[in-house]
């Protein structure tokens, strides 16, 4: 018995809460692995009623890791959660990011647009798809990740933090010692 409850402990601390949003509108709510095989053909999650289910890539507009699910199920359409389960209100940033990675504003390719902080690393170019930031932190969604086949154009709007360190460079230069008697060019032929 002992054995079980460290099995369910090691399985929730490996699948994350996400809500699939597939471009028909329709979502699905349940549990991903952390890294869910996004080279894999198909999307695999788990629903909250213990089935597993397979959703193509190609369907998926984007996978929000969420805090916690909405008190309605998908089959239930009168409810307000129906519509943004994700209970993501803000699509694109109201002022500059002070997080620092780089900013992305992207079209998909049903016309909606979304923005994001991504983090400046290889995932950028390699890989099936995007983990993005959100605009708004304090919402439901953590974290986004949009597949790269659902994504029609990407801009990126700024690079965050790329400052501080372009000052820290300047000031570990500034702050060497300065010679005590610099070398002339006339007196080194000497």
């Amino acid at each position: 018995m002992p054995r079980h409850v460290r099995q369910s402990r090691e399985m929730a601390s490996h699948r994350k809460p996400v809500i699939v949003r597939k471009f028909s509108r329709d979502w699905y709510a349940g549990y991903a692995g952390a890294t869910f095989g996004q080279n894999a053909a198909e999307l695999e999650i788990l629903d909250l009623t213990g089935k597993v289910l397979r959703i193509g890539w190609e369907q998926v507009k984007w996978v929000c890791y969420v805090r916690d699910f909405p008190a309605s199920s998908p089959s239930s359409s009168a409810s307000a959660g129906q519509s943004n389960p994700e209970r993501l209100m803000h699509k694109r940033f109201a002022i500059r990011p002070r997080t620092a990675g780089l900013w992305l504003r992207m079209t998909l390719i049903d016309g909606d647009e979304l923005e994001g902080l991504a983090s400046n690393d290889r995932s950028l170019v390699e890989g099936a798809g995007l983990l993005l930031t959100p605009p708004d932190t304090r919402s439901n969604t953590q974290r986004i990740y949009v597949p790269r086949q659902a994504i029609q154009t990407l801009e990126v709007v700024s690079l965050i933090g790329a400052a501080n360190r372009k000052r820290a460079a300047e000031m570990s230069r500034s702050a060497e010692q300065p010679d005590l008697f610099p070398v002339e060019p006339d007196a080194a032929s000497l």
